[in-house]
């Protein structure tokens, strides 16, 4: 119990000997905080593309046009086929009046559509691939579609949703990147810090080693002041990315409210915010314990 007690007693202490310096302290907790705060944002970005990319899983969906000879009976009878097909996961029958219909009501050209003496346009099927194929099986399935001889052309356009994940996949090692490197620089601040509290402690440090005082006891001190610094830090980023989602959050939904999307915004999840607090003050406990690992063992009493 004492050696616990002697811990909190030195945690309490080097807040409040942060608390005695507060201008140093929030700009030195500015920084760490702006130095969290980007790679944490970026994960935040990623992470929300990834929700978005997830909400796409029907751009995969494509579309068999049959040909104009196809009945209505005959192209239900296609669609109860491909529907029992392995690789698919279900299939939408649209006859041609639904079509038509539908391409009145939305196409703008409803006036000219009903000048014509007949139906253009033939029976449709989309079918929805599983989601789990890849996007060389989903193609494949496509070909093999478009070969049979009901059908007259297979429209497959899920390029872009590709290129958008594989950005997404370059984004997330970046985001990890520049983690490392920001966290680096976090690490490289707090030692600083730490070097400039070591030296304007020096005859205290000198006095404590006199009377026996070891290294680990005059250490524990400045761990917790760095262990502060990470954990304000961190923090302090947790507060930035909230509020740059909410200066966001709603221009972003009236852009998705355009495409008749739901898509909200989401911030980091708690599990990553508990990372984000835990991160930024293990950083600060590491940058501390090597600042003091260099520099104390170069002081000793004369």
């Amino acid at each position: 119990m004492g050696f616990f007690a002697e811990h909190a007693r030195q945690l309490v202490a080097a807040l409040g000997r942060l608390a005695q310096h507060p201008g140093s302290t929030l700009l030195t907790i500015g920084v760490i905080g702006i130095a969290l705060s980007l790679p944490a944002g970026l994960r935040v970005v990623v992470n929300n593309g990834r929700v978005l990319a997830g909400s796409w899983e029907h751009a995969q969906d494509f579309t068999v046009y049959l040909n104009m000879e196809v009945s209505m009976d005959a192209a239900g009878i296609l669609a109860q086929q491909i529907r029992g097909l392995d690789d698919v996961a279900d299939v939408t029958f649209i006859s041609r009046d639904d079509a038509l219909e539908d391409f009145k009501r939305y196409s703008g050209f409803g006036d000219v559509m009903r000048a014509l003496d007949s139906n253009p346009l033939p029976h449709a099927l989309v079918v929805r691939p599983r989601t789990d194929l890849e996007p060389n099986a989903i193609a494949e399935l496509a070909k093999v579609l478009e070969r049979r001889e009901e059908t007259d052309l297979v429209q497959l356009d899920t390029a872009w949703v590709d290129r958008f994940r594989a950005m997404l996949d370059i984004s997330r090692r970046a985001v990890d990147l520049a983690t490392a490197l920001l966290a680096l620089a976090v690490i490289v601040v707090i030692g600083n810090t730490i070097r400039l509290e070591i030296n304007n402690r020096r005859r205290e440090i000198e006095v404590t080693k006199l009377v026996g005082g070891s290294n680990a006891f005059i250490r524990r001190p400045f761990l917790y002041l760095g262990l502060w610094y990470g954990f304000g830090g961190g923090l302090l980023a947790w507060i930035l990315i909230n509020i740059g989602l909410q200066a966001l959050s709603g221009p972003v939904a009236q852009l998705t409210g355009l495409y008749t999307s739901t898509f909200r915004l989401a911030g980091l999840p708690w599990l990553e915010s508990i990372a984000l607090l835990g991160g930024g003050g293990l950083l600060g406990w590491l940058g501390a314990g090597l600042a003091t690992s260099r520099h104390l063992a170069a002081i000793e009493p004369q």
